[in-house]
């Protein structure tokens, strides 16, 4: 099912890693991790972008340049986006990743620090950090602030996470693929609530492939959010 970040809403949820930079990471990650087999799997299927509930129809945003790796911190709080947890089990860290994903408050918490506290979430190795397939989400500064108008937030409920069929199968076919960039796919589901003023609200399925990172020894980070969803 296709998602967008709601009203006013964040703009499409990763309508594509498309220029070559992250086209090439796809293709690192996915030929050296899973196989051919698993990116082909993981780069077909549904799109995945943020549903709005009160726009008439999507939002076009600004994307960063796909050759930008994260750009140092601000000098800015996160606001209500939560602090990464030191987590080093993929599966668990991708479930509280993609609620962060899903949660946002424009009550408190400018545009600024909605990429501030999502920038923290990243890898700090950009040869593995699509920074851009997470910023995308983001929309432009007036879009986020027609939204701030309307005080609109959304929390999120996480029901389940799981290894893709395709990438546990590339993995058993060739287990020490992954010791290259140590990068798991993961497969989140869960639900999205979102309200803004005179009671307005709705709730949506929510769905996301996220590409997560845990080197043995270390917590997991998020490199990327995968342009379609595998199950």
């Amino acid at each position: 099912m296709r998602n967008r970040f709601p009203t006013l809403s964040l703009s499409s949820y990763g309508v594509g890693w498309s220029a070559n930079r992250r086209i090439a990471i796809v293709a690192l990650v996915v030929t050296v991790l899973l196989t051919i087999a698993a990116a082909v799997a993981w780069l077909s299927g549904s799109g995945n972008a943020h549903r709005d509930p009160t726009a008439a129809g999507p939002a076009a945003t600004h994307s960063p340049s796909s050759s930008e790796a994260p750009a140092p911190k601000p000098e800015v709080d996160s606001g209500s986006v939560p602090k990464p947890p030191q987590i080093s089990e993929p599966v668990a860290y991708a479930k509280a990743a993609a609620q962060m994903l899903w949660s946002y408050d424009t009550r408190d918490t400018s545009r600024d620090q909605q990429l501030a506290g999502m920038r923290e979430w990243m890898t700090k190795e950009p040869t593995y950090a699509d920074w851009a397939s997470v910023s995308g989400q983001v929309p432009d500064p007036l879009l986020w602030s027609r939204m701030a108008d309307q005080d609109q937030q959304a929390t999120a409920r996480v029901t389940e996470g799981h290894y893709p069929g395709a990438f546990k199968q590339a993995l058993a076919e060739d287990p020490s693929a992954i010791t290259e960039a140590y990068i798991y796919v993961v497969t989140v589901n869960g639900k999205q609530q979102i309200a803004w003023k005179k009671g307005g609200g709705g709730a949506e399925d929510r769905a996301v492939t996220l590409a997560v990172q845990c080197r043995p020894g270390h917590d997991c980070a998020l490199a990327a959010i995968a342009p379609s969803v595998t199950q």
